[in-house]
């Protein structure tokens, strides 16, 4: 089974929610405006989307909320792993509807485990008491579908949050062509959104470029908002190697670490870093570290075994209380991006390693969001295909580390807590959401309803 508190890196660590006790119960605001959250996954489960839910769902609860969601039973990448059917979470009541998942062996499980998933979340909204706004992302890829005839039956305004964009994705991964199907009624869906949603917040830039394409320019103004996922400062820090013990339990003492840590997606290809690593096999002291899981995860594991490549090390996602450990322990953290992704998927592992002090690698455009940050002074970009110059760079790296690495990464330290610092953006965010709801309905700074 499964451990709920393993960490799923792909944005963040999976930080545990502090559960309120039944004696705590009462004090929940039952007769405030009520938010509704629809997300197949949320804390404990780890995946991202999850994750930054329980924030923001916990954010608005403390701004005097009923916050209620409505999430799967069974876990997203383990249907096996279960969790309670309702406890309170930060405040937060977390229902949890079963049959909700069946797991992600196939695009045909993963939609029918959606549906179950949506029908019940629809018909259970139908009846939630003094709704007063819907907040909805892409888990699974047509919830929206769910908060979109839960905003007309119940005329409550909808935010929705879109954490990548469908069926773009699956069109750019070569799972789908245009003009199928399926790609049309999930592109008529996405637009339906768009038009209907009361705010849409976007993770950088390029995301937003994307949806205003969809409508055209002018459809989405004055609702569409760029907010990146936060950065998990209160969670994280950074370890220096010498009091680390993942580098020494791991024998990475005196190694140069280059680490990806996260979802091994389709989305986010590291061939190029792959065939650096096979050209550095015998570059003595540097080491490529694989942690996490996904769908390529197998792949470079078999690669690695098929090379012979002792330079290259696979690790499960890590405990709770080890992921500032193992983040400190890389030395320069991968960050992969295709080329046709830009503006389709986020690069969310970015923050953990500038929150710890680490530089990053790029591997993808440096017309990308995560290639603006690079270019900040907090790494180096490296264009897919373009082994040759990683291999330069990683060999310069691991000759003369400390001066670059220093530098490049007390300047990621400093960009976490500046621009990208937790609470400023989780405030902000909730602002969008309360912004969307009618004035009668909004809660004053007192916690009490206006009207």
């Amino acid at each position: 089974m499964t451990d709920p508190r393993r960490a799923w890196l792909h944005c963040r660590p999976a930080i545990p929610p502090a559960a309120v006790p039944p004696a705590s119960r009462s004090a929940l605001p039952a007769a405030a405006p009520t938010i509704l959250v629809i997300s197949q996954v949320y804390v404990p489960d780890p995946a991202a989307v999850g994750q930054h839910m329980h924030d923001a769902a916990a954010d608005l609860a403390a701004r005097g909320y009923r916050v209620i969601v409505y999430t799967s039973a069974r876990g997203y990448e383990d249907p096996a792993q279960r969790y309670p059917k309702r406890e309170y979470l930060d405040g937060v009541d977390v229902r949890r509807l079963p049959f909700s998942s069946l797991g992600k062996q196939s695009i045909a499980a993963r939609l029918a485990g959606g549906g179950v998933f949506l029908l019940q979340a629809l018909l259970r909204g139908l009846f939630t008491a003094r709704l007063a706004g819907i907040l909805v992302s892409t888990s699974p890829p047509h919830a929206p579908l769910a908060a979109i005839a839960l905003s007309r039956l119940r005329g409550a305004p909808m935010t929705f949050w879109a954490m990548d964009i469908n069926p773009d994705q699956m069109i750019a991964m070569g799972k789908t062509t245009a003009a199928s199907l399926p790609a049309r009624l999930f592109d008529r869906m996405y637009r339906m959104t768009l038009r209907r949603a009361s705010a849409v917040v976007a993770l950088d830039r390029f995301m937003a470029d994307r949806l205003e394409r969809k409508l055209g320019p002018d459809a989405l103004r004055n609702k569409l908002h760029v907010l990146p996922p936060w950065s998990h400062d209160e969670h994280l820090a950074s370890v220096p190697h010498d009091d680390n013990p993942f580098r020494h339990e791991h024998g990475l003492d005196g190694k140069l670490v280059v680490m990806y840590s996260g979802n091994i997606s389709p989305a986010h290809p590291l061939d190029t870093v792959l065939q650096a690593a096979e050209q550095l096999r015998d570059e003595d002291g540097l080491v490529f570290l694989f942690i996490g899981g996904g769908l390529q995860k197998e792949k470079i594991e078999a690669w690695a075994k098929e090379k012979d490549l002792s330079n290259v090390r696979t690790l499960p996602y890590q405990p709770l209380d080890r992921i500032k450990y193992s983040l400190s322990a890389a030395d320069v953290h991968l960050v992969a991006m295709g080329e046709a992704m830009v503006g389709i998927v986020h690069p969310c592992k970015v923050y953990g390693a500038l929150t710890v002090a680490r530089p990053i690698l790029l591997l993808g455009p440096k017309a990308s969001h995560a290639g603006e940050i690079a270019d900040l002074g907090v790494g180096w970009q490296a264009d897919h295909g373009v082994v040759d110059g990683v291999v330069e760079l990683l060999r310069r790296l691991n000759r003369d580390r400390p001066a670059e690495l220093a530098e490049k990464g007390q300047a990621a330290g400093e960009l976490a807590a500046g621009r990208f610092a937790s609470r400023g953006v989780r405030d902000r965010f909730a602002d969008v959401v309360e912004g969307t709801l009618p004035t009668s309905k909004r809660l004053a700074s007192n916690g009490a309803a206006t009207a």
